[in-house]
């Protein structure tokens, strides 16, 4: 049916189209919207219109030709790199859904050096001219949750989890690691790892769930286990119990071991529990200071207010809770873990007390568990190495005393031979 030479009725236009619904074809204005004319299938072609009934009421869509592409390359990277037929299915699923994969990840599947692949990806990303997409931490997390095998259909109904809902708990706990120093330095995969095994035991603390170590837990949900995810695990949960304690209504003491029953209340107040344990903390160090000051007392006014400033946190929350004018702000400070106290230019700040991360209450791990360093040995300017070298030095150098006193025995059982000899 042609819409040549016609006009709607309605409003007059001759834009006039045809639209195909279904198996029957119509003529509607495209300024008012209204249907000039109907089809008739007497009308019509035997075959029809253009669209089918077949692909209509079709209920499985076929993939487009690209996604066959990429299935057919991701099934042939499989084959060569020669991995099970649960990783090759799982790469399908991660590429349809649009689930990221990290550098971690894959060196894992490979059993690779993570710092051999990450080089080689920086060198492909390099030379191929490659934009890497920027991916929210969320999808990261849910991509990484997604390969627990801890659904209904594969594990007992006390032990399944759903995983949207495992997702948005180990975000929450990934973002509280964030906050106290844990991810700082920290590969990710395992800190994933601890955070997932935790969202999973708090979702439902039930005794069947409790009981698990992360070991079977990574058993049962068929992944491998990291060596540092449980060290990780240990972390977590430390914090967990450093804000379990502030929580008012809880009466019994807060441990590691029971602390996983309060982790859904400790996420939902963090903020609040952070700022009351950092004021906990900073009370308690101000308290150990004015101990230490009354058991020795000083002489004058002056020694006093160094003692009352002599803690890098007191110093630390009198810059940042109080005015100009050395009047207190109304209200609570917004303390924030994240933020490392200043060191001032005096004595103290140039000669700083070692390891100061045990005085705080979170502290990047690098400091908390600092390395020793090596005491820069002083050079001798006036030394050049020409200087000439005694025999009397050269023998102490080359001889311990033991030497020297089998050296003079030896000296003087020879001069006795020589005296008889003569």
């Amino acid at each position: 049916m042609s819409a040549a030479g016609m006009r709607c009725p309605a409003c007059g236009s001759t834009n006039i189209v045809d639209d195909d619904l279904y198996s029957q074809a119509q003529l509607v204005c495209v300024d008012c919207g209204s249907v000039v004319s109907e089809g008739v299938l007497a009308n019509d072609p035997v075959g029809g219109s253009d669209v089918s009934f077949s692909r209509t009421t079709a209920v499985a869509k076929r993939p487009c030709a690209n996604l066959i592409k990429g299935q057919q390359r991701v099934k042939a990277i499989c084959r060569i790199l020669m991995v099970n037929r649960e990783i090759e299915d799982l790469s399908h699923t991660c590429r349809q859904l649009n689930w990221p994969i990290t550098v971690g990840t894959i060196s894992c599947l490979l059993d690779a050096d993570s710092m051999v692949v990450g080089a080689i990806y920086q060198e492909m990303v390099k030379n191929l001219s490659i934009e890497a997409p920027i991916i929210n931490v969320t999808d990261v997390i849910g991509a990484h949750c997604h390969e627990y095998k801890i659904s209904s259909l594969d594990v007992p109904e006390e032990l399944a989890e759903n995983s949207r809902e495992l997702t948005k708990r180990a975000v929450a706990l990934v973002e509280l690691a964030a906050d106290s120093w844990i991810v700082t330095g920290r590969k990710p995969i395992p800190i994933m790892m601890a955070a997932t095994y935790l969202a999973w035991q708090s979702l439902k603390p039930n005794k069947h769930r409790l009981k698990f170590s992360l070991d079977k837990f990574c058993q049962v949900a068929k992944v491998k286990k990291l060596k540092s995810a449980m060290t990780r695990v240990a972390e977590i949960k430390e914090v967990l119990c450093k804000l379990g304690k502030e929580i008012p209504w809880v009466r019994e003491t807060v441990t590691p071991d029971n602390v996983i029953q309060l982790v859904e209340c400790i996420l939902q107040n963090r903020y609040a529990l952070l700022r009351r344990a950092m004021r906990t903390h900073e009370d308690a160090l101000l308290e150990e200071s004015q101990a230490s000051c009354a058991e020795a007392p000083p002489e004058s006014s002056s020694q006093i207010s160094e003692c009352a400033d002599q803690t890098p946190i007191t110093s630390f929350v009198k810059q940042n809770g109080s005015n100009s004018d050395g009047k207190e702000k109304p209200g609570d400070v917004d303390y924030n873990p994240r933020v490392l106290p200043e060191h001032s230019g005096t004595q103290e700040s140039q000669n700083p007390p070692q390891n100061w991360g045990k005085r705080v209450l979170f502290a990047p791990p690098c400091v908390i568990h600092a390395k020793k360093r090596r005491a820069e040995q002083p050079e001798h300017t006036d030394v050049t190495g020409d200087e000439e070298i005694s025999d009397s030095e050269i023998d102490s150098y080359i001889r311990t005393p033991q030497e020297a006193r089998d050296f003079a025995l030896m000296q003087q059982m020879l001069s006795l031979s020589d005296s008889a000899k003569s």
